[in-house]
């Protein structure tokens, strides 16, 4: 079996984008994962792909849209979604939103 450990810190790749942090964190030919941040009312846009995808709050509260459906998380809550609905997802809470999203396949970064 072929591991790879990633401290803390030494992300794969990070990309910063108008209040928005994303840092690759794990990356194979099958699946990503990504620490996703967004300031205050910040949000993504709403977009669809292939595949499908898991989100878990770490810090903050989210608003995450997929297709109609509307879900308010917090900090544990979590969420898995077939990617090729539209989805987004908005910070509603009043600090900074930290989350987790793996996605299969790897189409994000």
């Amino acid at each position: 079996m072929k591991c790879v450990y990633v401290k803390k810190g030494n992300e794969i790749e990070m990309k910063k984008v108008d209040g928005k942090l994303f840092r690759l964190l794990q990356k194979s030919n099958e699946m990503e994962s990504i620490i996703a941040e967004l300031e205050v009312g910040v949000g993504s846009r709403r977009y669809r792909h292939q595949g499908e995808e898991f989100h878990i709050v770490l810090k903050g509260r989210m608003e995450y849209k997929v297709g109609d459906e509307v879900y308010t998380m917090e900090a544990g809550d979590s969420l898995w979604h077939p990617s090729d609905i539209y989805h987004s997802a908005r910070n509603i809470g009043n600090e900074r939103l930290v989350y987790l999203t793996v996605s299969t396949p790897p189409t994000f970064m």
